[in-house]
């Protein structure tokens, strides 16, 4: 019976925390001013869908997924350009181009994603 009941828990558990996963991230004092969702076309041909969230208080956050997770960067300071940063990686853009690394990657390592172009709209 202890065993049935511990089964049944974990699969509760488990559904919260799918659930749980799926909830958009709120932050009542950072008040949102626009969003703005760009795609860009990459030199390996790959695509990547970027959504900038700018707020009142003047911060910028770009979210994209990387290596299949869904990642919220935030706007650091840049010498030029936009600068956003994630766990290891930084995604950097400069007017319509974009360029994603990986901070943890050896020095002369190529970027993630390379002269990513910004799609007219």
């Amino acid at each position: 019976m202890n065993r049935l009941f511990a089964l049944s828990i974990a699969g509760m558990a488990a559904q919260f925390a799918q659930s749980a996963l799926a909830m958009p991230l709120t932050v009542p004092q950072i008040q949102t001013a626009s969003t703005e969702t760009t795609r860009y076309d990459c030199k390996d041909g790959k695509t990547v869908s970027v959504q900038y969230t700018n707020t009142r208080n003047r911060q910028s956050f770009a979210a994209l997924t990387v290596d299949g997770r869904k990642l919220l960067f935030v706007n650091v300071i840049a010498g030029s350009g936009a600068r956003y940063v994630a766990d290891q990686y930084t995604w950097w853009t400069k007017g319509p181009q974009a360029n994603l690394y990986d901070e943890m990657a050896a020095k002369d390592s190529p970027p993630l994603l390379a002269d990513c172009q910004a799609r007219q709209k």
